[in-house]
């Protein structure tokens, strides 16, 4: 587990913005194909497929190659819609989280690993 100081958590949250939007962007395009990608899991054995399924294939790929950059920095992605993140953190002697959601300039918010969003408490 990576634990992160305050400062360098930080500073990855322009990036993750960034990421976040791109996250955003393949799943708005995944819903678009929901409707048609149920009715083609629904007769995949008879050979179905879905028209632009390449698009879809492409969106569904993007959206996992986004996932796993944001995780294989060490971030736990707690809601990928809304973009809630946290920060493995050492904390008086202790692993607690830095709490960030997407859309706010820096990481402003802590938790204990038990508490949850609900447990969010000011630095």
């Amino acid at each position: 587990m990576k634990l992160f100081t305050l400062a360098e958590a930080n500073a990855l949250i322009p990036e993750l913005g960034r990421t976040f939007r791109k996250i955003r962007h393949e799943r708005e395009v995944l819903q678009q194909f929901a409707p048609q990608a149920q009715k083609a899991s629904e007769v995949a054995s008879a050979g179905g497929g879905i028209q632009g399924g390449a698009h879809y294939t492409r969106s569904l790929i993007s959206l996992m190659e986004h996932v796993q950059s944001v995780v294989s920095l060490g971030i736990e992605i707690k809601d990928l819609e809304r973009g809630l993140c946290d920060f493995p953190h050492l904390r008086e002697g202790r692993v607690v989280y830095l709490c960030w959601l997407n859309g706010e300039d820096q990481i402003e918010w802590w938790h204990d690993v038990e508490a949850g969003f609900a447990g969010r408490q000011p630095l």
